[in-house]
């Protein structure tokens, strides 16, 4: 038994099962590249989500430090204004026991002088 096949049949076979070979191929390529859109996309919106994500917290970071420097320019403020009114409501040690003295040798003048009075108004 001998098989002739013919060269145009040959050439005909080997173009067809290579035209298969290049759809299967190219629909594997489309596939390929059609899960490659997939993943691009998907991690697109992923860098999207975070980076929305980042972007409400650096903000609300940015609004906490932007409230606590106003709150310590609130506290600078009422510490400058407690500075500013210590002097008028307190008195220092130092300029308390000058006063008293001050105020306890007046006394002891008048005092004196209203001996020095009791005993001349004996003597007459």
């Amino acid at each position: 038994m001998t098989v002739t096949v013919d060269f145009w049949h040959l050439v005909g076979l080997l173009l067809g099962f290579l035209s298969v070979l290049f759809t299967f191929g190219k629909l594997l390529l489309g596939q390929i590249e059609q899960r490659l859109d997939q993943r691009f996309k998907a991690i697109d919106e992923a860098n999207n989500a975070t980076s929305t994500h980042w972007d409400t917290r650096f903000a609300e970071l940015m609004e906490q430090n932007r409230r606590e420097a106003d709150g310590w320019q609130r506290i600078e403020k009422d510490f400058l204004r407690f500075q500013a009114d210590l002097p008028l409501q307190y008195v220092r040690r130092e300029d308390y026991v000058r006063n008293q003295t001050v105020i306890e040798a007046k006394l002891d003048s008048l005092a004196l002088k209203i001996e020095n009075v009791q005993l001349k108004g004996l003597q007459q």
